[in-house]
This record gives structure tokens, sequence and C-alpha cells, in this order.
């Protein structure tokens, strides 16, 4: 199959090129890649990718919204929306942009990207670093990108969170900004409350806080468009049972259309003999060692009765098949597009439609 050799000649060839690149910094290797994709997405040699890679073929409909395919471009992966015209081509049904905050911000000093390669994770601790909410509205204005029009060529969702220097108590207005500057170009907005690298945002995930913002969200959006813009949320793998169900039941009743299962982990459960001197490095992290708690918390969340998009530790096509047969309506990759490259999107692709 095109994905086998797509991820053999990926993990045998150019990821370890990359690893090796920049002194072995992730973070530049990253901004590396993503300048690069967003490079070729501005050139004719785009319309080649899809010879390579299997074009999404197993449409869903979720909150009102067609993906095309079950596999998009998790948060963090593209920021800023700097490669967002290349995501269609490497074959991805969606992609979800940011986060973006409502002030631009630099974000946690560097390092703050470790890559655990025994592990097949990351540990990050970038803290919300992106040009903010209207840097990528008028990115995304400058190609003509409206909700519902897929002019990139599928949907496209954007992650929101809190500045850092926005106190707790004011975290609704400041969300509420960048839906204002966001809702004309996103299919979606992801409400990211669950990121452990903001001081204090996971304290929003509680159960009244989190209704509150999420009403304030939900009405905003009506008050904007007739058509309002659907609001998901995205939690942490951390939260107890007790916790989820509570977060769950109040996103529903606040009118939310959908939940993200996960975001990163504080746990350092999981981690290989050869990372563990990564161990002690704060941030969240993602990967292999979250896969089974990711599956864990997506399969409570499905309890809501809410659409679910599985995202964390989907690493390889039977993750992300594990999680479409728990009832998850589509899957979002970053940490496992970077250690299997697009032969992943495309094997997850090349799956039977229906699995």
């Amino acid at each position: 199959m095109r994905s086998a050799a797509l991820t053999a000649g990926y993990e045998a060839v150019i990821r370890p090129v990359l690893f090796r690149s920049f002194r072995g910094d992730p973070e530049r290797v990253h901004e590396a890649m993503i300048t690069a994709l967003a490079a070729v997405g501005e050139t004719g040699w785009a319309r080649l990718a899809p010879l390579l890679i299997s074009p999404p073929h197993d449409p869903v409909t979720v909150a009102g919204i067609r993906l095309p395919g079950r596999v998009g471009v998790a948060a963090g992966l593209d920021k800023d929306g700097v490669a967002a015209k290349i995501w269609a081509r490497l074959g991805f049904g969606f992609a979800e942009l940011g986060t973006v905050t409502a002030n631009p911000q630099p974000g946690n000093p560097r390092p703050r990207l470790f890559r655990l390669t025994s592990t097949h994770g990351l540990i990050n601790r970038m803290g919300f670093n992106n040009q903010g909410a209207q840097a990528l509205a008028d990115r995304l204005a400058g190609w003509g990108v409206r909700r519902g029009e897929n002019t990139l060529g599928i949907p496209v969702g954007i992650s929101i969170g809190k500045t850092k220097t926005t106190a707790l108590d004011e975290a609704v207005d400041d969300y509420i900004r960048s839906m204002r500057a966001l809702h004309t170009h996103a299919d979606y907005l992801a409400v990211n409350v669950s990121s452990p690298n903001t001081p204090g945002l996971r304290s929003l995930q509680s159960k009244t806080e989190i209704f509150e913002l999420v009403s304030a969200l939900v009405a905003t959006a009506a008050d904007l468009d007739p058509t309002p813009v659907p609001v998901f949320v995205k939690v942490a793998p951390d939260l107890s049972d007790e916790a989820l169900d509570e977060l769950s039941q109040a996103v529903v009743d606040a009118g939310a259309s959908g939940l993200i299962a996960t975001n990163t982990t504080v746990s350092r459960e999981g981690i290989a003999r050869g990372d563990q001197g990564y161990a002690r490095q704060t941030g969240g992290m993602s990967g292999a060692a979250l896969t089974l708690r990711s599956r864990q918390v997506v399969a409570r969340a499905l309890r809501s009765g809410l659409p679910v998009i599985a995202s964390g530790g989907i690493m390889t096509v039977a993750d992300a098949r594990a999680m479409l047969d728990l009832g998850a309506a589509a899957v979002q990759v970053y940490t496992g597009f970077i250690y299997r490259g697009p032969g992943l999107v495309a094997g997850i692709n090349d799956a039977p439609v229906g699995w």
C-alpha cells in the first residue's frame, strides 16, 4: 500500500534528517517544517501530493459540518495558520488551527519543546505562543476563507485560549474577543481550557466556570450570526471520571456542539527508560504514552451524547480505528504526524469505509 511505503520512507530517511537538524532542537525543526509546508502550499507542487497520499473518502457530518474525511490536523501543529493551504493536499479531512489568544504573546521561555524518541512522544510547555486572533483572522481573510465555503478544500476549525496576562475572572471576555475576530472564518471554534501551560487555565474546566464560559460564547455566537459558529470544548486527560462527567453535563447544558478529547497530560506514566531524563520537565506530554488514557476519556465523554473528536495518542492506523470504533466522530493527529509522517494520514484514509 502507498501508505506503508510512505511511512517506511519517512521513518527511514526523512525523520532522521529532521530530528538531527538544528542540532536536534525540536522547536526549530517544527518551525522550519511549517515554513516549508507553507511555501509548498503556495506553489503548483502541492497538486502532486494527492498522487502519493490517499485523499479522504469517508465523509462524516459533525455538528452540521461536513468533513470529507475523518482524520484532521490537531491544534498546535499550525498555530498561526501559516500552512493552512497545504493540509487538504496532505489528505486531511479538516484542520484545527491555533491555539490563538485575543492578544499576541511570545509564550514561555525556550527551551519549551522536548522530543521523547524512545517513547514516541513530546513534552511541551509552549504557553500559547501565537500572533494573536486578529492576525489569524487577517491571514484567513486574505485567502478568502469564510465559514462553510471550504475555500482551502476542507473545513477549518480554530482553537482559542486565554491570554496569559488576562486574569481568570476576565477570561470570558478574553475568549469572546477571539470569537468576535474569528467567527466568520471558522467552521467551528474549539475552546481550549485544558492546556497545562497557562497558569490557572485548567480551573476553567470546573462545572461552574465552564458553564459560564461556554454559555457566554454560545450566546455571543448567536448574536453574531444567524447561523452561529459551533462551539467545541477540549478537555484534559487528567480529569477524574467524576470531573469529566460534571464538565460534560455543564457543556451540554450550556449549548456546546461537541467535545475534543484529549489535550496533553501532566502525568509521566509510560515514559520509556531511554527518555527518563525528560520526566522532570514541566509541561504537557503527548504521544504514545497517552494512547490508552485518551481512549478511556473518549469513551467516557461519549456518554454526554455530544459528538466527540478524538485527539491524543493516535500514533497508528489501529489507534485511529480504535477511537472510531468507540464512537468518536473523527480523529486528529499531531505527535503521530511528527513520528509517522503523511503515511499515517494516508493509512487512515486507505482503511475501508466504515471499517
